[in-house]
């Protein structure tokens, strides 16, 4: 009597059952109590719940249209914007002021709703989520870092980095864990300062921190080096260098400095709200190569895009 084979697709969950929870590792939770004074040194292991890097597709733009205003005074902000990013990539997106990249970010983590086209992140569908949903998402697997650090003045610094509890479901550990993203950043110590006591690359690394706290898998920075100082930068961009590698978060940085698109994986140039030939070098001045006559709009692809093409006819990269 021939043997029924069970189908691909139940094969395929009983070996990856959907759903199923991360495997916890004590030692790499556990806090660590010697002192770490500078961003670069501190990240020495995987922030806890983040995700390993697999060919998933994370983000997912398709034909993105943005505008403001209406009539004579409306401006086209964003242009059929196309392109997907994989979990684990570093991608820097360059661009002139005022070319549209900084609302892009802003799209792609919810903070503002596209006129039109297709937004999928982390799985969900942003024409279809609610303005509730999308807050959930924010707080809970999307970190932000702004260049002007956001921070609220009559909250201390580990009151900052905790502020996303206060809008989440009920934490005990809430201090605890913000202690612990504190020391990743080198900030432990000056957990209770207020941020009128700090420099502006100190508020910074609190802004880091708080975006660390929920241990997103997907990590959003609107020029986070803009205000600092060539030496806090450095350790800036160095963290955020070893935080995609060592834990495999997704890192999307919105810049037009030299020294932060050079060390990112992927670079996605944009110029009057579309995208422009990516995955270039930038020059010393901070434009991108595919600025220069020639640079052409164009739909951006992933690695596993360009993986799927004919190796025949490549640009060179």
């Amino acid at each position: 009597m021939p043997v029924k084979r069970p189908a691909r697709s139940q094969l395929c969950q009983k070996i990856h059952p959907r759903g199923s929870p991360a495997v916890h590792n004590p030692v790499i939770s556990r806090a660590r109590s010697w002192p770490e004074r500078s961003i670069g040194c501190a990240l020495a292991g995987p922030v806890v719940g983040s995700s390993p890097v697999t060919d998933e597709r994370v983000i997912r733009l398709g034909e993105v249209n943005k505008s403001y205003g209406t009539g004579a005074a409306k401006t086209h902000v964003l242009r059929g914007v196309s392109f997907t990013v994989e979990r684990g990539e570093f991608l820097a997106l360059v661009g002139q002021s005022g070319s549209g990249k900084s609302t892009l970010l802003n799209i792609i983590g919810g903070l503002d709703r596209a006129d039109s086209g297709r937004v999928e992140v982390l799985g969900r569908d942003y024409n279809r989520a609610s303005d509730s949903e999308l807050s959930q998402l924010r707080n809970g697997e999307i970190g932000f870092v702004f260049q002007s650090f956001n921070l609220l003045d009559h909250l201390t610094c580990l009151g900052n980095v905790t502020l996303p509890a206060m809008f989440g479901s009920h934490d005990n550990a809430a201090a605890d864990r913000g202690m612990d993203s504190l020391r990743r950043v080198g900030m432990h110590d000056l957990a209770h300062r207020m941020p009128a006591e700090l420099s502006g690359g100190q508020k910074q690394r609190v802004a880091i921190a708080r975006a660390l706290f929920a241990r997103p898998s997907l990590l959003l920075c609107d020029e986070p080096t803009g205000n600092l100082d060539t030496t806090t930068g450095r350790e800036v961009i160095e963290f955020f260098r070893q935080l995609n590698e060592r834990d495999g978060v997704t890192l999307i940085i919105v810049t037009h400095e030299h020294r932060v698109s050079s060390v990112a994986r992927r670079i996605i140039s944009i110029r009057d709200g579309q995208l422009v030939d990516g995955d270039s070098a930038s020059d010393s001045d901070g434009s991108s190569t595919s600025d220069r006559p020639g640079g052409r709009p164009l739909n951006s692809e992933s690695r596993g895009d360009r993986a799927e093409r004919p190796a025949q006819g490549r640009e060179a990269s």
